[in-house]
């Protein structure tokens, strides 16, 4: 899947010169914790989230540094508290460094930047111009709605033959401590795994495997150094 596929759009988005008032009453009344910034030609310059709202003399939450630690921060970063606690206007607050993807991201590079750069959404951009936007919750929805397809029927002997393949080619099992038998879709797992993690990979492997109908895992644990 790719990032067109579980994008949001159209976006709502937000003018630079809009009131921070105006962000929070868009948060609350559209049930969103972000949105991007757009100037009049469409880019995008900047996004606004919750978490930019969060130290506001309004609510009385704003930063208030420890003695000490006033001491060590630098006059610059007091006045950038400052204006993140009193500005009324979204260009002010917002974060100016947007990290953006295409359309055509893979999601599997989405999720590993959103993990990687702790963020929760992304905006989607293409040609410069802003078309969508991916958040953590979009990823999950994916996975929620994903509908099984329709399952060729395998013999017993060809779900042996693609369970033990796939565990050769994983860099953490053992597969000549292992030994599986099939009977009418019911896999049995024999032998040994060398932790509980790699017992519980083996079990997952196995219901992962199409035409399984159940796993009966009587696999033991035994440390051991292997060598290679």
């Amino acid at each position: 899947m790719k990032a067109r596929d579980v994008m949001v759009a159209p976006v709502i988005t937000l003018k630079p010169s809009a009131t921070v008032q105006e962000a929070a009453k868009l948060f609350m009344e559209r049930h969103i914790s972000a949105a991007p910034v757009v100037d009049e030609q469409g880019k995008v310059v900047g996004i606004v989230s919750e978490g930019d709202l969060l130290h506001r003399v309004e609510a009385g939450t704003e930063t208030r540094r420890p003695w000490w630690l006033r001491l060590l921060a630098s006059e610059e970063t007091v006045a950038r508290d400052y204006i993140k606690a009193h500005s009324r206007r979204v260009e002010d607050v917002m974060t100016r460094n947007v990290i953006s993807i295409t359309p055509e991201t893979p999601l599997q590079e989405v999720a590993d930047l959103l993990e990687s750069k702790r963020i929760k959404r992304v905006p989607v951009l293409s040609n410069g111009q802003l078309v969508g936007i991916v958040s953590r919750a979009n990823i999950v929805q994916a996975v929620a709605s994903v509908r099984k397809g329709l399952e060729i029927p395998m013999s017993d002997s060809a779900i042996r033959e693609r369970l033990l393949a796939h565990l050769n080619a994983q860099p953490w099992a053992h597969t000549f401590l292992l030994n599986v038998t099939v009977n009418d879709g019911v896999v049995d797992l024999w032998g040994t795994a060398c932790s509980e993690v790699e017992k519980n990979a083996i079990r997952v492997a196995a219901e992962s495997i199409p035409g399984v109908r159940a796993v009966n895992d009587h696999l033991r644990i035994e440390r051991m150094l292997i060598r290679t």
